[in-house]
Order: structure tokens, then C-alpha cells, then sequence
């Protein structure tokens, strides 16, 4: 039975897979650690090291288009919404998206999908002109040469969330796509230390409603983590892609039937109750308008061609993707 490396996050609706309760006809899942999954996501981009990886969806994109050999399956296990994402800094001023023109904002590194989808929503619900940004970046992007020319790398080892309750950035991006980490990028992060002085605020405090309001009109549920697998596989078995897909569905199912209220990833439950509606929707057809939007997003912010397709079906490796 031959082996197939692979590389999640900490999901409840992966461990099956993970653990072999879900098989793969023919394949023997041999699981690999990597905490925080993202430190797998360059290691898969640059050396091709593990057979299956979750991926960062527009660093999976970035690496399609300059033809990286990877391919996707439409699995996503994680999905949130951004409008949360951006903290001010105590004394920046900052009330309104329009008061962002003309600051410096930090994000992790430009080309990250949260940072893709915040700047997405900036420019087209808000009307802020991205270019009046300075971005503040304190990591390397997976696939580099893409960044614009209003990006400024942190040079002093200091992280994001340091510069920020040091005032030298205006706001910046949270979690692992900003300041939810102290000291250098790597593998093994820490969080920062909580602070006793007024710290950041968000830019927008009632977020959930301009969250769901924006869903609502748009369609859009901003994914992330897509699976990837090396090209090499699917062309030796082009019925990987649909065996991996099928297995992927099969786990959530189980967590789902044993775990319906989401109680082992409460956002994700959270965000059930706000959608009414399966909280990680796998396949085609129901994340068509989000992958869409994606693309649209990373063309106009100059990190994919402005030919780079937008069809679903190009995307990802030729399969059977019911939606699941």
C-alpha cells in the first residue's frame, strides 16, 4: 500500500482521515506535524516536501500560476470572516476606513489570504485606495515578486504586534496574519504578552453585522486552507483527486454526526448559527462566488495575472466534487 504524506491543521473534521479511521483505497495516510500548519506552507510551495498540504488558498493560487507542480482539491476546512481583522493602534485616530489612507498597516506578509481578503473588502465596500497604504511586513511571502512597490519589510527583528503598541505602525492586521504572534516568523510561535496599557482597537466594532450583511449581498464566505497535492500523483492516479475529495467528506461527516453543534471548534459553530448553513462547505458549486471573488481580489492587488481564469473548474485537478 503506498504511503501519502500528509500535512493539516489541528481540525476535528480531519482527524479521521488523519488517524485511518477514513481510508483512501490504496493509500496508507502517513500524517505529518507541522504546528503552526502554516510553517508546512513554503516547505510544500518551494520543495514539494509532503504528497498532500493544506495550503493558504491565494499562496495556492500564486503557486498555480507560476507553475509550481500542485494541484487542488476544493476542500476547505477553515473558513471566517475579516471585517474583525484590523486593529488600530491606542493613539492612532483612526475611526473610519477612509482615515487608513496615508498610514502604515502591518500585515504578516503581503501576499497572505487574510491580508487578500481585507484589502478586498477595504477597496471595494469602503472605497479605500489601496496604494495610499503603506504595508508593513515583517515575513517573506511564499512566492516572491509580487509585493507593489508601498511595501516595507521590518528590518530589526521586532514583531507586528511590537511596532504597534510602539506607535510606529498605524494599525495592523491580527492573528497569525499579524500581530497574534511575538518575536520572528517561525515555527513554534508565541503569543505576545498581554499588555497593561490601552491596547488596539478594532476599526470596525460592530463587525459580525457588517460581516453577515456583506455575505448577504455578495455571496461571498471567505475560505481558506485548500488542499494540495503534488502533480506528480494525480497524473500517475487521476483518481486521487476524487478518492481524496471523497475522504475529506466522509471525515467531516462523522465529526458533523457526532459533533453537530461544532462544540470542538466553537467559531466554527458560531458561525453555523450566523449562516444557517454549513459553516465549511466542501466542492464547486457552493464556493463558487468566494472563489470567484478571490481571484478578483488577488488580480486587482497585482498578486495573479490579469488573465489568471476565474472558473472553479480551472483551479483545481479534474475530479468528482459533489458538494459535501
Amino acid at each position: 500500500m503506498e504511503k501519502l504524506s500528509m500535512v493539516l491543521g489541528d481540525y476535528a473534521h480531519g482527524r479521521a482521515l488523519l488517524n485511518g479511521d477514513v481510508e483512501i483505497p490504496g493509500r496508507a495516510v502517513e500524517p505529518v506535524e507541522v504546528t503552526p500548519v502554516i510553517g508546512a506552507y513554503r516547505r510544500m510551495i518551494r520543495d514539494l516536501e509532503f504528497d498532500v498540504c493544506e495550503l493558504a488558498p491565494t499562496s495556492y493560487l500564486m503557486a498555480r500560476q507560476a507553475g509550481v507542480a500542485l494541484t487542488a482539491i476544493p476542500v476547505f476546512l477553515n473558513r471566517r470572516f475579516h471585517h474583525a481583522d484590523v486593529q488600530c493602534g491606542a493613539a492612532s485616530g483612526i475611526r473610519f476606513p477612509a482615515d487608513l489612507a496615508g498610514t502604515r498597516i502591518g500585515v504578516r506578509a503581503y501576499t497572505v489570504t487574510t491580508g487578500v481578503w481585507v484589502r478586498g473588502i477595504l477597496h471595494d465596500e469602503y472605497g479605500l485606495d489601496l496604494g495610499s497604504v503603506t504595508w508593513v511586513v515583517d515575513d517573506e511571502d511564499h512566492i516572491e515578486g509580487r509585493a507593489p512597490s508601498n511595501v516595507e519589510h521590518v528590518t530589526d527583528g521586532r514583531s507586528l504586534s511590537e511596532l504597534l503598541r510602539a506607535g510606529e505602525i498605524d494599525a495592523a492586521l491580527s492573528g497569525n496574519a499579524g500581530t497574534g504572534r511575538a518575536g520572528a516568523p517561525r515555527a513554534g510561535w508565541s503569543a505576545p504578552a498581554e499588555s497593561t496599557e490601552d491596547g488596539p482597537y478594532p476599526l470596525f466594532p460592530d463587525h459580525e453585522v457588517l460581516a453577515l450583511d456583506w455575505h448577504l449581498r455578495t455571496g461571498i464566505y471567505p475560505l481558506h486552507s485548500v488542499i494540495a497535492v503534488r502533480s506528480e500523483l494525480v497524473e500517475r492516479d487521476p483518481d486521487l483527486p476524487t478518492a481524496l475529495y471523497a475522504a475529506f467528506a466522509e471525515s467531516k461527516r462523522r465529526q458533523v454526526e457526532a459533533d453537530p453543534e461544532w462544540s470542538a471548534l466553537p467559531r466554527l459553530g458560531k458561525q453555523a448559527r450566523q449562516l444557517g448553513a454549513d459553516p465549511i462547505p466542501y466542492g464547486l458549486g457552493a464556493n463558487d462566488a468566494s472563489l470567484r471573488a478571490l481571484v478578483e481580489f488577488s488580480r486587482a492587488q497585482g498578486l495573479l495575472d490579469a488573465d489568471f481564469p476565474a472558473e472553479p473548474r480551472q483551479l483545481f485537478a479534474d475530479g468528482d466534487y459533489p458538494d459535501a
